[in-house]
């Protein structure tokens, strides 16, 4: 086990993001882990994951609830990311309120796709290795 913390990125909630009962809508919690995500690959070197005409690719996405939000909350979203065997790889992000409240949970199971040939590649640790990412920033585990 690390004691390294997750990668973070704070936001805060906009009144636009509202749904009709006062709080973030259930969609915009997905942006969120999204905004994440992208943020984190930016910090572990972005540019070059692309490499080999190959990009990730969002597969599967689950969230639990756990705490609303509102107008005006601001939030740090974490993002870890776990590797296996396969093709595929998951993204974690947990929402939380700057009081440590847990707002929601989301795991994404991704996978690197080869954009010419419109499939997953076999090692996506291996490609971001490759294409120069800091493994360190995008997992604890690393």
């Amino acid at each position: 086990m690390t004691d390294r913390e997750p990668f973070r990125t704070r936001l805060k909630v906009r009144q636009y993001e509202l749904d009709a009962l006062g709080h973030v809508n259930q969609a915009v919690y997905h942006s969120y882990g999204e905004v994440s995500r992208l943020e984190a690959f930016e910090a572990a070197g972005n540019a070059r994951v692309g490499v080999d005409n190959a990009a990730p690719v969002l597969l599967e996405s689950h969230i639990v609830y756990r705490r609303e939000l509102r107008g005006g909350d601001v939030v740090d979203v974490t993002c870890d990311t776990t590797f296996g065997e396969g093709k595929v790889f998951w993204m974690t992000s947990r929402i939380l309120k700057l009081d440590g409240t847990l707002s929601a949970e989301i795991k994404c199971t991704l996978g690197v796709m080869d954009l010419e040939r419109r499939k997953l590649v076999a090692d996506p640790k291996g490609h971001f290795e490759r294409a120069g990412l800091d493994l360190k920033v995008l997992s604890t585990a690393e």
